[in-house]
């Protein structure tokens, strides 16, 4: 990803298509596992972690502001993806929190938020190598991705709003568990 922009961008397109077709195949065919959610949920974070690494180089000012995005991101939906297994609930995609019930119930909302989030990323590196004709003082890659870093805040957030409730439904498998046991010490003695 060091020198060769097009062909990264070309192959970090291709993984995101191949993402979204492999995703759909699995829902139509009835394909969908707990072992495809997680290899899912891994490629992704993987995809954007090189990503970061990257842009790291480009923009050494930011890396701090890029390591914490990609900390949030992947200890997030790892969380999630535990409290989901611990609770053996049906799917990662099921949520009470009202954030989460509208980013995977509305495919159009969770669709913007995942495209502007990888736009954001994608438009920053092509800018280290193109940053476009100047306009108004400031390159034209410039003020996209100033257009996508809202997109891409809100959806780190949503991933705190992740990492908060799997924290949560942990804690209260946790302490369900631990009073169980103590209820069942104190019913044999």
């Amino acid at each position: 990803m060091g020198d060769s922009p097009i062909t990264a961008l070309l192959c970090y397109a291709l993984s995101a298509i191949l993402d979204a077709f492999d995703g759909w195949a699995a829902r139509t065919y009835n394909q969908s596992s707990r072992f495809g959610a997680m290899l899912d949920q891994l490629t992704d974070r993987c995809g954007t972690m090189a990503l970061c690494m990257a842009l790291c180089r480009f923009y050494p000012a930011w890396m701090f502001w890029l390591q914490m995005s990609t900390v949030i991101d992947i200890a997030s939906h790892w969380l999630h993806l535990h409290a989901t297994d611990l609770t053996h609930a049906d799917s990662h995609k099921k949520s009470d929190n009202p954030i989460l019930h509208l980013y995977y119930t509305n495919r159009t909302f969770l669709g913007f938020m995942c495209a502007g989030n990888e736009a954001f990323y994608q438009i920053l590196y092509l800018r280290a190598f193109y940053p476009g004709p100047s306009i108004l003082g400031a390159h034209l890659l410039s003020y996209f991705a100033a257009l996508a870093f809202p997109i891409a805040l809100v959806k780190s957030l949503i991933s705190l709003v992740h990492l908060v409730t799997a924290s949560q439904t942990i804690v209260k498998y946790d302490t369900d568990a631990i009073l169980a046991k103590r209820h069942q010490t104190a019913k044999n003695e």
